[in-house]
């Protein structure tokens, strides 16, 4: 018997096409559990990770994030798992008294607003003993200098996962996984500047040597919605390998 066993559970992953998502989706679906996922342009590929992939604009209307629920239960049977992936980390370094109003908002909408109209809908229609889990990142913890208005939603959520998680039980829990650094295409300019060299400055300040794969996270999400957490719920876990630790 393999030792997380969610079949004839469902999980919604949104932003599942590629990265993080992706992996989640895989690794929901190894320990047998029915996936949705949401992608927002990339349908080929979002096809190409599981067969229930609904497009999803995170900055369109609230009711988009209804409709979306309410089709995985009809087409899946239920929800029992909610992860929050999919959001935005605008790459250029812009100071605050510099950065333009349409930004601000568009960060705060995808990655803040639509996390709320997301969770909100999840718990709709959500089956008791289901979970929600938020991916934050380190920087709602510390900050980022140049990227306030990404680590503000971070930060934000944080909050909202200690808050939610007291509304949702003892029927829901709710939890975050924060990584740092990861192997993405959302970090992949970064590391590529200086020919190649911010990468390697980054993993040495990682006590554990490397930038984290989508998988290392995926790990840890798909536990926190497995019958091995069922006592952990508000909690903000961090995985970035050493490089912030926060007690």
């Amino acid at each position: 018997m393999a030792l997380i066993d969610l079949h004839g559970k469902v999980a919604l992953v949104t932003g599942g096409s590629r990265g993080i998502g992706a992996a989640t989706v895989r690794l929901f679906a190894a320990a047998g559990a029915g996936v949705a996922l949401t992608y927002r342009t990339r349908r080929g590929e979002a096809e190409a990770v599981g067969p229930h992939a609904y497009q999803l604009d995170l900055a369109g209307p609230a009711s988009a994030h209804d409709a979306l629920a309410a089709r995985v239960v009809r087409d899946l049977g239920g929800l029992d798992y909610y992860v929050a992936n999919a959001g935005i980390w605008p790459p250029d370094d812009v100071a605050v008294k510099d950065m333009a109003d349409a930004q601000w908002a568009e960060t705060l909408r995808i990655n803040l607003d639509a996390v709320f109209f997301g969770c909100r809908a999840a718990l709709r229609v959500m089956r008791p003993g289901g979970s929600i889990v938020i991916v934050t990142s380190t920087a709602g913890q510390r900050g980022e200098g140049f990227h306030a208005d990404y680590a503000a939603t971070k930060g934000a959520l944080i909050a909202f996962v200690k808050s939610l998680a007291v509304e949702a039980a003892p029927e829901v829990t709710v939890n975050s996984v924060a990584p740092g650094w990861v192997d993405t295409e959302m970090c992949a300019g970064t590391f590529a500047e200086d020919g190649g060299r911010a990468r390697a400055r980054i993993e040495a300040g990682i006590p554990l040597g490397r930038v984290a794969a989508p998988e290392d996270i995926a790990g840890p999400i798909v536990f926190l919605c497995s019958p091995l957490a069922r006592h952990v719920t508000g909690e903000i876990l961090n995985v970035n390998g050493g490089a912030v630790m926060c007690g």
